[in-house]
């Protein structure tokens, strides 16, 4: 027991002074062991090979190993950094924000780590991302009861996880697959509407004309290529049209640039419940009375009648507090 309990302590010990230095005492109280113990085991990985260094005041780190990170490079992994803990759903993130740090230079590993900060107090349904992550890396279905957005009932679900994509705007984890038992299809699902996860026996294998750029390619959210997806043109005023240069929106092409500063550009639109694009259509909203919907005229119809419910819902709070 005694020597398995020292393995385990070695082996974090080494990814702690990787992260950054630490005292002996610092290390003796994470243990609950002494400060000769510690010494004893800083020894023991420096006959193992290990770079344990003395810096600073009393304080051991391990020299890094791995290759300089071109700045670029450095950027990009503290970028995925900061996305992963606005992301994070449970504690268990913040281990892997720590394992990503040792990968960066200082500042930016000490930036990062703050990240981690708060980590420890999230509560978050780890099962579920342990029962998704395992079916992926598995290849084995994944069973769980499914709620949609708005709906009271679960209703039961198999699904063969082919991809894991993280939503650009709620930052939310979604698992994209086929459902074989009752829509026979590939769908996408949101994991924090999951609940009952379990893995069964059946395993699969990815299909090799799934790609899941391609899928995504047109998605403005996480809902992926469908068929029947409708073009959609619009009008965007000069208010607007530096907004719309300057994004990168899926699929988006600008037909022109007016006189008056304005845009007139065009986008397929992914359907999705009652073969509407609501992703699009909130993206659409977000302009407010600097965009214009051209065409096609169903599309225009329902954005004018949502925009119509805006406008009755103001009014008439606006009568009722001027009376």
């Amino acid at each position: 027991m005694e020597r398995k309990n020292k393995t385990a302590r070695l082996m974090d010990l080494v990814d702690r002074l990787a992260l950054r230095p630490h005292g002996v005492g610092e290390l003796a109280r994470r243990y609950g062991v002494t400060e000769r113990t510690v010494e004893r085991d800083l020894e023991a990985l420096r006959e193992q090979g290990y770079a344990v260094e003395r810096v600073g005041r009393g304080q051991y780190a391990l020299r890094a190993a791995s290759p300089p990170l071109h700045p670029v490079e450095a950027l990009a992994l503290f970028a995925a950094g900061r996305l992963l803990y606005h992301q994070a759903p449970t504690k268990q993130y913040g281990s892997a924000l720590e394992k990503l740090a040792r990968m960066l230079p200082n500042p930016l590993r000490e930036l990062l780590l703050q990240s981690t900060k708060g980590l420890e107090a999230k509560a978050g349904d780890s099962r579920t991302l342990e029962m998704v992550a395992r079916a992926l890396l598995e290849r084995r279905v994944l069973a769980f009861e499914y709620r949609s957005g708005g709906s009271k009932n679960w209703r039961p679900k198999e699904l063969q996880v082919y991809f894991l994509e993280a939503n650009r705007t709620n930052l939310g984890l979604y698992a994209i697959g086929y459902e074989r038992t009752y829509h026979k299809s590939i769908l996408t699902f949101k994991l924090s509407r999951m609940r009952n996860t379990r893995l069964l026996e059946d395993t699969y294998e990815f299909p090799p004309d799934f790609d899941p750029s391609a899928y995504l390619r047109q998605a403005w959210g996480v809902v992926g290529a469908r068929e029947g997806a409708m073009e959609v043109r619009l009008r965007f005023s000069p208010e607007a049209a530096w907004r719309v240069l300057e994004g990168d929106y899926p699929g988006l092409e600008v037909e022109a640039e007016l006189s008056d500063g304005g845009l007139l550009a065009r986008l397929p639109a992914v359907p999705f419940k009652g073969g509407v694009p609501w992703e699009v259509l909130a993206w659409i909203q977000s302009f407010g009375p600097r965009v214009e919907v051209l065409s096609p005229p169903e599309f225009r119809s329902l954005w004018l009648e949502e925009a119509r419910k805006v406008w009755e819902q103001y009014g008439t709070r606006q009568e009722m507090s001027a009376v």
